[in-house]
């Protein structure tokens, strides 16, 4: 891929990645974002949001590069404690 689709840099505070998507997962999407020639690539935090959320789940999205996890049914506290600790 050319990179040509990327928005500009700096324009994400943080991502909210669902896990399961079509076409592409959320850890995939995430390991691609890091991997990504650009400036903010690794710099941009990203949270896991799923229903998985046993251990085994919430290291998987450490491995592909995730800044957190955040399980499903979203609670409101926990998606505002978890955007004000990757936020600020």
């Amino acid at each position: 891929e050319s990179g040509a689709e990327y928005a500009e840099t700096g324009i994400y505070d943080l991502l909210l990645l669902d896990v399961m998507m079509p076409g592409m997962n959320g850890y995939e999407t995430a390991r691609r974002l890091r991997a990504a020639p650009r400036a903010d690539a690794t710099a941009v935090p990203v949270l896991a949001m799923t229903a998985d959320a046993f251990k085994e789940d919430v290291e998987k999205a450490a491995a592909a590069g995730m800044d957190g996890h955040i399980a499903k049914p979203i609670d409101p506290g926990t998606l505002y404690r978890a955007l004000a600790d990757h936020m600020l």
